[in-house]
């Protein structure tokens, strides 16, 4: 990259077809042998607005800062110009984003919480440069090719123990360097998991979060919790250790939200337990070793951690999001399960897949709100840096008024979960459920649906872009794509809101009269 300096005045004599230069950012670009082989064609860069002038609000009209570091167009850079100083720059790793409201209010400067600590910042600090650093190369790969997420990233995240502490707090983190001792096992909380969920879930790859131990997150509890001792060791010993996967295996085609019309059957039998039926939309059930299912007996309803086997099988589901999140339908054909795989007792089944429901269902509002976020600084910043009629698009009341709904919808959102996540710091989980369900359910599908109402905003603001995979908008159109997931997974929104009202009815004191 030369620092040859120029005068604009130079720059502007090379105008035609053969001899084109541009400036972007104070940096002088030779186009010439480019422009024929341009995307939008050549007569876009022979614009007398573009060819041999100051191009940087068409460029970024048109163009996300992360092309100019591409080596292929750094190559074109032939020098800057004199005098002038570049004024846009990356967001370094692991940095917080200085636009307004892409960050929780507690990590701005100047602003306060009650909650967190300097722990819990430097925490954040180094959750954000491990996602960024480890992470994001490989979502960004296989959001595209679709393939599972890579194992040296599992590998990573059982080395700082981040696959156990997506457990949240608990005897689990016993004995364990968490994040190179960044955090003791003891002092670990609900804020610091809030920290990692959130920092996970800032870029766009959902299908690749998801596969990235979204069953482990929902299919490990119930073995860590009910799992006799020796399979549970085993079992948590692997997956904690990112050797081999898990996933729940709950939802089938003829039950999803009523778990308690599961027909999936597991029959008793002198060796073990039989188990035959199918499951449907299973997160990570294409590449997991070991299933975590609900089964209808006759008792009821047991929970058993079935081996990837013969008669096991797996298919993957066509989905709106990447299929490297292994969503699969799974067909369980005359399969022994060992007794000691069951998990609690035959008849419990309900009990058992129930204890996790609430910390899933705020773990995935963590995610939501945080991935909501983001759209928020895209929007921002779209609407600060394109022109329209002139002017940028802030100056449209219509789009302030958006984005001023944004913000709230987001806004509203964290403080709702932060004011849960402290209650959970000081329930144990017997207080958590009879307290917390009912506000977990509710914050879950507030998030949800607006996230769904900004995703519909957001397309609006950058119009086609944002219906366009790539680009500017790329960002918008995957989660207007995607954010319906979150909507359904851990409970659709509807059972939710039904699940609060009747958690609130059951309190509702007899003596209470208008």
């Amino acid at each position: 990259m030369s620092t040859k300096q120029f005068t604009a005045e130079e720059v502007s004599k090379h105008t035609k077809e053969g001899d084109l230069w541009v400036i972007v950012d104070s940096k002088v670009f030779d186009l010439s042998k480019f422009a024929a082989m341009h995307p939008g064609g050549l007569s876009v860069l022979l614009d007398e607005e573009i060819a041999g002038q100051d191009a940087t609000d068409a460029f970024f009209g048109l163009h996300r800062h992360e092309v100019l570091l591409k080596p292929q167009y750094q190559r074109l850079q032939i020098g800057v110009v004199a005098g002038e100083k570049q004024q846009i720059f990356p967001r370094e790793l692991g940095a917080l984003s200085a636009v307004p409201y892409a960050e929780p209010t507690w990590l701005n400067p100047g602003f306060h919480s009650p909650y967190y600590t300097e722990g819990h910042r430097r925490f954040q600090i180094a959750m954000r440069k491990f996602f960024e650093a480890e992470v994001l190369p490989d979502a960004a790969l296989r959001e595209e090719d679709g393939k599972r997420p890579s194992p040296a990233v599992f590998e990573a995240m059982a080395r700082t123990n981040i696959i156990a502490m997506r457990l949240g707090p608990g005897p689990h983190l016993k004995g364990r360097e968490l994040m190179g001792g960044l955090v003791k096992p003891e002092e670990f909380d609900y804020f610091h998991e809030l920290i990692m969920a959130q920092e996970g879930t800032r870029f766009n790859a959902r299908g690749y979060l998801d596969g990235l131990g979204g069953g482990t997150y929902i299919g490990l509890p119930p073995i860590m919790n009910f799992g006799q001792p020796a399979v549970r060791d085993k079992i948590m010993a692997e997956v904690l250790a990112g050797k081999k996967f898990v996933c729940l295996a709950i939802t089938e085609a003829f039950a999803g939200s009523d778990v308690a019309g599961l027909k999936c059957f597991a029959e008793k039998t002198d060796k073990g337990w039989v188990v035959t039926g199918t499951k449907k939309w299973i997160t990570n059930g294409t590449f997991a070793d070991y299933f975590t299912v609900g089964c209808k007996t006759e008792k009821g309803m047991v929970v058993l951690v079935i081996e990837r086997q013969d008669g096991v099988e797996t298919k993957s589901i066509k989905t709106s999001y990447s299929p490297t999140a292994g969503t699969a339908y799974i067909t369980f054909d005359h399969v022994l399960v060992p007794f000691e795989n069951t998990l609690g007792k035959d008849g419990n089944g309900l009990q058992v897949i129930l204890s996790n429901f609430n910390h899933e269902r705020w773990g995935m509002t963590c995610g939501s709100i945080s991935s909501q976020r983001m759209i928020v600084e895209e929007c921002l910043k779209w609407a600060s840096q394109r022109k329209v009629f002139g002017k940028p698009l802030t100056s449209q009341a219509v789009i302030r008024s958006k984005l001023a709904a944004m913000i709230s919808r987001v806004e509203s959102a964290q403080a709702w979960l932060e004011n849960i996540t402290y209650q959970m710091c000081h329930m144990d989980y017997k207080q958590q459920a009879t307290h917390l369900a009912g506000q977990i359910a509710f914050v879950k599908m507030y998030a949800t649906k607006t996230a769904q109402e900004t995703a519909a905003d957001a397309v609006q603001i950058f119009g086609g872009r944002g219906i366009t995979r790539g680009g500017m908008g790329k960002h918008i159109e995957h989660y207007h794509r995607t954010v319906p997931f979150d909507s359904v997974l851990g409970g659709a929104e509807d059972v939710l809101g039904d699940l609060g009202v009747r958690q609130a009815m059951r309190k509702m004191p007899n003596n209470a009269r208008l």
